[in-house]
């Protein structure tokens, strides 16, 4: 199948963003005023955008606003916004998410789609194409689109051509006749093609390429071939494309709630079955809703474990819409709803044990996923092991939604107590000891006003710290693991040794076993 591209360049889009939020008045307003907006460049504002009438005036972008004012004194200079600008560009792709999951941007005014495979959902490409007008025409926005077999040759028949479509491989009969000004090179190279007569892409196609290169560099022959259809390159996505994605497209929006549901149900089942087909489950699940006026709300659903349980989902759908501190609001209504996958794991179905174990981690599983949906990620956490000797740094708080870590926690040996307490100190507490010199074991110690007399005691286990981590001055610690007459275990270890001319050893009590 021959890779298809759609290119939408927006002509006017700092413009058309101010007017949708009311910074200019609308187009055809009575006694409108010509707006263009300026930033500073090379010690001068200058235009680096026009609306549509200072455009008819005869402005231009890179016109000092100086220049500008002396041929039209009531001009209406705002300053320009990219970051801005750029934002408003990303939620445009994020909603022509509908039409591909691979869109990017193609800045600075423009979005490039790879449609291959998917015209046929709206009616072909000029179907799409006339979708696409459509919603942006709402939306209050100018658009040029085409649609070529290369992203080059898409942009450059949006921007330097009047758009359409360009069948399958007749790419370079349809863009020769443009100007040599669609190679988008610098302005000296445009300005020295053309004294050379050398003033459509028909003219260079004409020379070898290498001679191209050699004179102008690589850069440019690559340019022309990618425009004409010789090369391809394949766009980079602003969002990864998921692993599943099951959809609805609507003839007319609606915003009923119950109907919304029954949608998101349907949905859910569609992917539950192709996740059983391929035998894997689904870590995060994202529900996308496509607003009539361009907005685009989504939801995350994530879980534990891979799953594909579509009435859990559902379950966990509910939580996330009753959870949500701003309702979802479908406005004049939702036209489309997408539910992706973009985390797929293998899942075999599992066999019950008869004592139930199983079944009880799935209760607490889903228990979990519950609390995850309802409060956040960041609030229900677990621990997991790390790989690491460090003692404080063995285990971490990571996320309950967090895949699940390749470091096994240690097991003692059968019939031996437990290597490491269950409660830690941080930092370790001073304590007071008497012990055999040189390296023994305490023998009594005194922490928190009380004095115990140690009755047993295993050790020393000497533990050197990370010298990446903790640099090179970090002592040593010998750990002891002592019971005293009550029975009481506790988790000591000194540091220093007991040696003339020097301080004496310090003892800390790290942590209690029970």
């Amino acid at each position: 199948m021959p890779r298809r591209y759609l290119a939408l360049w927006f002509p006017f889009l700092a413009t058309d963003r101010l007017r949708r939020t009311g910074a200019i008045p609308a187009f055809g307003a009575p006694a409108e005023k010509p707006y263009v907006l300026v930033e500073t460049q090379h010690n001068a504002l200058r235009l680096v955008d026009c609306d549509r009438r200072a455009l008819d005036l005869g402005l231009a972008r890179g016109l000092t606003l100086a220049d500008a004012r002396a041929r039209i004194p009531d001009l209406v200079a705002l300053e320009a916004e990219p970051q801005a600008d750029r934002q408003f560009l990303e939620a445009l792709a994020a909603f022509c998410d509908r039409f591909t999951p691979l869109a990017a941007l193609d800045e600075p005014h423009g979005l490039m789609l790879d449609i291959t495979g998917c015209a046929h959902l709206f009616g072909g490409e000029e179907g799409m194409v006339g979708l696409v007008r459509r919603v942006m025409d709402r939306m209050g926005l100018s658009l040029k689109a085409a649609i070529a077999g290369t992203p080059d040759a898409a942009r450059a028949c949006a921007r330097f051509a009047r758009g359409g479509i360009i069948p399958p491989g007749q790419d370079e009969a349809a863009l020769r006749p443009l100007p040599v000004a669609a190679l988008e090179a610098e302005a000296e190279t445009v300005i020295a093609l053309s004294r050379a007569g050398l003033k459509r892409l028909a003219d260079l196609a004409e020379r070898p390429s290498e001679t191209l290169s050699a004179r102008f560099g690589e850069g440019l022959a690559m340019k022309l071939r990618r425009i004409l259809g010789h090369e391809d390159r394949r766009i980079v996505p602003l969002r990864p494309p998921p692993d599943c994605v099951v959809e609805r497209h609507f003839a007319e929006p609606f915003a009923d709630t119950a109907s919304l549901e029954a949608e998101v149900t349907r949905l859910i089942g569609e992917a539950a079955r192709v996740l059983e087909a391929r035998g894997e489950g689904g870590r995060v699940f994202e529900i996308a809703f496509f607003r009539s006026d361009g907005a685009v709300r989504r939801l995350a659903i994530e879980t534990g474990r891979p799953s594909r349980d579509a009435k859990a989902l559902l379950r966990l759908y509910r939580e996330r819409i009753e959870a949500l501190a701003d309702p979802l609001d479908p406005g004049f209504g939702f036209d489309a709803i997408k539910l992706a996958v973009p985390v797929c794991e293998p899942l075999n179905t599992p066999q019950h044990s008869l004592d139930g174990r199983a079944v009880e981690e799935e209760a607490v599983a889903d228990l979990v996923d519950r609390l995850v949906t309802r409060f956040g990620r960041d609030r229900v956490l677990r621990f997991a092991a790390q790989d690491t000797h460090h003692p404080v740094r063995a285990a971490k708080a990571l996320s309950a939604a967090a895949p699940l870590s390749q470091a096994p926690w240690p097991e003692p040996e059968p019939a031996e107590p437990p290597a490491r307490p269950l409660q830690l100190f941080e930092p370790p507490q001073p304590v007071e000891a008497i012990a055999e010199v040189p390296d023994g074991p305490p023998i009594r110690f005194r922490w928190r006003r009380l004095t115990h007399d140690v009755a047993r005691a295993e050790g020393p286990e000497r533990i050197a710290p990370e010298w990446w981590r903790d640099g090179s001055d970090e002592p040593m610690r010998d750990y002891y693991r002592v019971e005293d007459a009550q029975g009481r275990r506790f988790w000591l270890y000194r540091t220093g040794f007991y040696e003339a001319d020097s301080a004496p050893p310090r003892w800390f009590l790290h942590g209690l076993f029970a």
